[in-house]
C-alpha cells in the first residue's frame, strides 16, 4: 500500500544519479516494509484511528534508509505528509497544508534551543481544529539544520517534548539518551494529543518492527507472542 514516505522515496530515488545501496542489502528486502523477505512485517501493519495527523521533513536520503522510521509513523497515521527538505526550496503543498484551517500545526523541538514565548508543552485545540505534528526526520545535527533554516516555520508554536522514559530505539542510535527516534517522538506527540490508542499501536509496531529488523540482521527467531505482537493482534 503507497503512502506519503513510500511515495517519497520513490521520488527520491527517481532522482538518485547511483543506487541508493543501504548497509545489509546482499539480501533482498521486501518493498513494503523494507525488512529482509524472510522476515516481512508487512502482516503486522495496524489500523487504528486517528484525530492527529503528522508532517514530515524529511532530510535528502532519509526516506531511502531502511531503519527510517518515518515510514512506520505513515503506516500507522493515515493522515501523514511527507515532504523532503531543501534549504532553497520549498513543496508548493507544504504552507498550503501548514495554513489549512482545519490543522493546528506544531513544529516539534527540544524547547532549550528556542526563544521562550514559542514554546509550548501541552497540546491546546481551539475551533474544532486537529493536531498536526511537524517532524524534522533527520539526525540531530541535520535537524538543527532544518529548524534555523526553515523561515516558513518561524510563526508556529514550538511542541517541547519532556519525556522521562529513555529512547528504545537500538536500529540507530543518538550519543543522548534523551534524543529519540522519529516514530517515538510520534507516540509521544499522539499521547499528549489525547490519541492513546493510536500512541500504543505505535509503539508497539515500533518494537515489531526492531524486532523483526534485528532478527533479519542477527538470524534470530522471532517471538510472535511476545507483548509487542499481542498489542497489535486486536489492530489487525
Amino acid at each position: 500500500m503507497s503512502h506519503a514516505v513510500s511515495r517519497l522515496r520513490a521520488e527520491r530515488l527517481a532522482r538518485s544519479v547511483k543506487p541508493f545501496v543501504a548497509r545489509g542489502s546482499r539480501a533482498p528486502r521486501c518493498p513494503g516494509c523494507r525488512v529482509i523477505d524472510s522476515y516481512c512485517l508487512c502482516a503486522w501493519r495496524p489500523t487504528v484511528e486517528a484525530k492527529s495527523a503528522m508532517c514530515l521533513l524529511m532530510y535528502d536520503v532519509e526516506p531511502l534508509k531502511p531503519t527510517n522510521t518515518g515510514w512506520l509513523i505513515a503506516d500507522v497515521i493515515q493522515d501523514t505528509h511527507a515532504y523532503g527538505w531543501s534549504r532553497t526550496e520549498v513543496d508548493a503543498a507544504l504552507p498550503t497544508l501548514l495554513n489549512d484551517p482545519q490543522w493546528q500545526p506544531y513544529i516539534v523541538f527540544p524547547g532549550e534551543f528556542v526563544a521562550k514565548e514559542r514554546v509550548v508543552t501541552e497540546v491546546k485545540l481551539e475551533d474544532g481544529k486537529r493536531p498536526l505534528f511537524i517532524l524534522l526526520d533527520a539526525t540531530w545535527s541535520e535537524a538543527r539544520k532544518m529548524f534555523r533554516k526553515s523561515p516558513y516555520l518561524d510563526h508556529l508554536p514550538v511542541l517541547s517534548l519532556e519525556p522521562e522514559q529513555i529512547s528504545r530505539y537500538q536500529l540507530r542510535r543518538s550519543r543522548r539518551d534523551d534524543h529519540f527516534c522519529t516514530a517515538e517522538v510520534a507516540a509521544l506527540c499522539l499521547e499528549l494529543a489525547e490519541d492513546t490508542a493510536a500512541s500504543g499501536v505505535l509503539d508497539a509496531y515500533l518494537d515489531v518492527f526492531s524486532s523483526h529488523y534485528l532478527g533479519a540482521k542477527h538470524l534470530l527467531p522471532i517471538d510472535e507472542n511476545d507483548a509487542s505482537h499481542t498489542h497489535l493482534k486486536a489492530f489487525l
